[in-house]
Formats: C-alpha cells, structure tokens, sequence
C-alpha cells in the first residue's frame, strides 16, 4: 500500500523527475550495474518523509539505504530539493489552499553534537555544538521557509533572514498579503 494516494503524488513525481538533469555514465570502462529507477527511489525518500521512517526500515529488495542517502544528497546538490518543495507548495495551495494571510514566525535551538555547516557555539549550553532555526508557517502550520544559523545568532537577526527568503516564494505562491 503507498504512503502517499497516487492520484495525489503522481503529478509531483513526474514533475520533479523532469527537473532532474540528465545523468551521464563517467564509468570508465562503461560497466557497472544498472542504476536503479528514480522513480523507486523518489518513491521510498517519500515513504521516509510521510512515515518518519529511518532508510534503513524503507530499504528492501529494490534498493539499499546508502542508495537513498547517496540519490538524495545528488538531488539536493542539483538543487532538486528547492524545485519539489516549491512544487509541493503550489499543489497544497491549488488542492487544498494556503493560509496565507495569517503567518507565524518562530525559532527554535537545538544541539549538534556532530557539528555541521550552520553549527556554533551555543550560549545556553556551556558553549557546545548548536544550531538555531527560524520557521516561517502559514495560518495551519505548514512549513514555508525554514533558515537554520549557528546557536549564537541572535533572533531579533533571523527574523529579516526569514521573511526575505519568503521573497523567492513569490513567483509560487504570490505576495505577502
């Protein structure tokens, strides 16, 4: 049984599948297995996104989860990432409608033991690893723009951060009202 009803996600997946560029084989002697689908792997990355699932619990015959990992991060570096979102939010908005009169922005800190690119010393835990994340919602509480920042980025600063980011949204789902 899908995640997601295909009537709903079909017309996203072929969207996003045709933002995807096109793949060149650098093997080179030109043998290798075959690629497994984009489909399947757009299919389970969704499952893992509905589900909360980990990719180890998605994965099965079809593809590994270091598969999904590694399809996911070539998408996101292609920047196929930002594409779906934008189309998911323009689908949401024509099916069911956004609250965009009524927006709420809100931040949060939370720790990053591992580090990362946004991550910085947090000043409420002894100066460990942390990361702070502005969120803009609409009136029901889906997600518009998310900005993360190192922990000791003050919040008064990201809110400008976080509205203007709303400005690429435009071309997608109109002006603030």
């Amino acid at each position: 049984m899908p995640v997601v009803p295909s009537l709903i996600i079909a017309p996203i997946r072929e969207e996003f599948l045709a933002s995807l560029p096109q793949r060149v084989s650098t093997h080179p002697l030109g043998c290798h297995r075959r690629r497994i689908p984009d489909e399947v792997i757009f299919d389970k990355l969704i499952e893992v996104l509905v589900s909360g699932m980990g990719n180890e619990r998605v994965a099965d015959a079809t593809c590994s989860a270091t598969t999904l990992r590694r399809r996911r991060d070539e998408w996101i570096a292609a920047g196929a990432g930002e594409a779906l979102r934008r189309a998911t939010l323009a689908a949401y908005d024509r099916m069911i409608g956004l609250g965009l009169e009524q927006l709420s922005a809100d931040g949060c800190q939370t720790k990053a033991p591992s580090g990362g690119e946004c991550a910085g010393k947090s000043p409420v835990d002894r100066a460990k690893q942390g990361v702070k994340r502005s969120q803009l919602t609409e009136a029901y509480g889906i997600p518009l723009v998310t900005e993360p920042a190192p922990a000791n980025i003050r919040d008064d600063t990201m809110l400008t951060v976080t509205l203007d980011r709303y400005a690429d949204l435009d071309k997608t789902l109109g002006p603030l009202p």
